[in-house]
C-alpha cells in the first residue's frame, strides 16, 4: 500500500480543501488585479465614447458593448484554450489579450478614433472572458462542500477591484493630457503584467491525453442545457448580470448629465463594485445554509429595490444608493445562479457547459450594454430603472416554478 493510500479519508479531504483554498486565493488575487480592467472600462468607456461622438450620442455606450461582445465571443474559445493548455497557461493567454486591448484602446484615444477604441475594448473583453473562467476553475478544483465558498473567494477579489480600478482611473486618466482618459487605458498593460506574475503561482495542471476521451463520455450539450434546473439557473444568471450591466452602463452618463462630475460618477461606480463583491466573503456560507435558490431570490428583490430608489429622485445619494443595491442584487443573484449551474454538469462535461453558459450570458450582457445607451438617449434614467421590474419578476417566477418541480421530485 502506498503512502497516499494510507492517509485517512478525513485527512485527504482536508488536503483537498486546503489545495482548493490555495487555488481560490491565487485566483482571487488575479481577479483583483486583472479584473480591474472591467471597472476602468465601465467608468470611462461610455464617457470616452460620448466625447468622441458628434451631436448624436446614442452610440456612446458602443465601446462598452464592444467590451461585452468581446467577453461573449471569448467565452467558448477561452474554455477551449484553458482545456487545451491547462488553467495556468490558459489564464496567462487571456492576460496577454487584456494588455493588447489596453494598448489598442490607448492608441485609439490618441487618434480620436471611436471605432478603433471600441475594438480595443472588445479585445480587453476577450481577455476578460478568461477572467470569467476563474470562478469555474475555483469550483472545479474544490470538493463539493467547498464549491460555493471557492466561487465566493474568487469573486471576493472584486472587493480590491472596486478599490483599485476607480483609483487607477482617478490618478491616471489625465496622465497624457490633453488626450483625456488615455492614461487609464494604458494602465491596463501594467495591471496585466502584474496579474500574470500572480497567475504564475498556480500549479500547472495540463490536461492528460484521456481528456478528449472523457469529454466524449459526457452527455450531449443539448441534454444538459434543456434541463429545467439549468434553464432556470442560466436565466437568473443572465437576468442578474444583464440588468446590472444595463443600469450600470447608463449610470455615469446619467450622473454627468445631471451635473455631477466624472470623478463623482467614478466614485459611484466604485461604491457599486464594492457592493458587488464585498458580500462574497459570506455569500458562499449563506448559500450553504439557506440554499442557492433562496439567495438568488433575495438578489432579485434587491434589484427591485434598486429600481425603486432610482425612480425616487436624481440626487447624488440616490444614484449611489441605487448602484449599491444594484451591486448587492448582482452578487446574490449571480453567485447563487453560478452555484446552481455548477451542480448541473459532471467533470467531463464542464468545458462545453461553461463555455455555452458564458457565451449566452455575455451575448445578452453585450446587447444590454448597447441598449443602455439607446434607452437612456430616448427615455432617460427613469426608463433604465423601470425595465428592472419585468426582468426581475420573470426570474422570480421561474425560481418559484423550479421550487415546485424540486418539491414534487422529492420522494414522499
Amino acid at each position: 500500500m502506498s503512502a497516499s493510500e494510507q492517509v485517512a479519508p478525513g485527512l485527504q479531504g482536508f488536503s483537498a480543501e486546503r489545495e482548493a483554498r490555495r487555488t481560490a486565493l491565487i485566483l482571487a488575487a488575479a481577479q483583483a488585479i486583472i479584473g480591474s480592467a472591467a471597472p476602468i472600462c465601465f467608468a470611462l468607456g461610455a464617457l470616452a465614447g460620448h466625447y468622441m461622438l458628434g451631436m448624436d450620442k446614442s452610440l456612446a455606450t458602443a465601446p462598452l458593448t464592444g467590451f461585452n461582445v468581446g467577453v461573449a465571443l471569448g467565452a467558448l474559445p477561452a474554455a477551449a484554450i484553458i482545456r487545451r493548455l491547462g488553467q495556468r497557461d490558459g489564464f496567462l493567454t487571456g492576460t496577454g489579450l487584456t494588455a493588447l486591448g489596453g494598448l489598442i484602446a490607448t492608441i485609439a484615444l490618441f487618434l480620436s478614433h471611436f471605432w478603433l477604441f471600441a475594438f480595443g475594448l472588445a479585445i480587453v473583453g476577450f481577455g476578460g472572458a478568461f477572467v470569467q473562467q476563474f470562478r469555474f476553475a475555483a469550483a472545479d478544483n474544490a470538493p463539493p462542500a467547498f464549491k460555493a465558498r471557492a466561487i465566493s473567494f474568487v469573486l471576493a477579489g472584486g472587493v480590491f477591484t472596486a478599490l483599485l480600478g476607480p483609483q487607477v482611473v482617478i490618478f491616471t486618466k489625465d496622465l497624457f493630457q490633453p488626450v483625456a482618459f488615455a492614461g487609464a487605458f494604458a494602465s491596463l498593460v501594467v495591471l496585466a503584467a502584474i496579474g500574470a506574475l500572480v497567475l504564475l503561482l498556480l500549479r500547472p495542471r495540463p490536461f492528460v491525453e484521456k481528456t478528449e476521451h472523457l469529454a466524449s463520455t459526457g452527455r450531449p450539450l443539448r441534454v444538459i442545457v434543456t434541463r429545467p434546473r439549468f434553464v432556470t439557473a442560466l436565466t437568473c444568471a443572465v437576468g442578474s448580470y444583464a440588468m446590472m450591466t444595463f443600469v450600470m452602463t447608463g449610470a455615469p452618463l446619467a450622473m454627468v448629465g445631471c451635473g455631477f462630475s466624472p470623478d463623482e460618477a467614478t466614485l459611484g461606480i466604485s461604491w457599486h463594485i464594492m457592493a458587488m463583491y464585498v458580500p462574497s466573503f459570506f455569500t458562499g456560507r449563506l448559500i450553504h445554509r439557506f440554499g442557492a435558490s433562496t439567495i438568488v431570490a433575495v438578489g432579485f428583490l434587491l434589484l427591485i429595490g434598486c429600481g425603486l430608489i432610482a425612480l425616487s429622485g436624481l440626487e447624488l445619494w440616490q444614484f449611489w444608493l441605487s448602484l449599491i443595491l444594484l451591486g448587492l442584487g448582482w452578487n446574490f443573484g449571480f453567485i447563487g445562479a453560478t452555484a446552481i449551474v455548477s451542480e448541473c454538469y459532471t467533470a467531463e462535461e464542464n468545458g462545453k457547459v461553461q463555455g455555452f453558459h458564458d457565451f449566452v450570458l455575455f451575448s445578452t450582457v453585450a446587447f444590454g450594454s448597447l441598449m443602455s445607451g439607446v434607452v437612456y438617449n430616448v427615455g432617460g434614467w427613469d426608463m433604465l430603472a423601470w425595465l428592472l421590474f419585468p426582468v426581475c419578476g420573470l426570474c422570480l417566477a421561474m425560481l418559484a416554478l423550479q421550487a415546485v418541480i424540486d418539491r414534487r421530485a422529492q420522494p414522499v
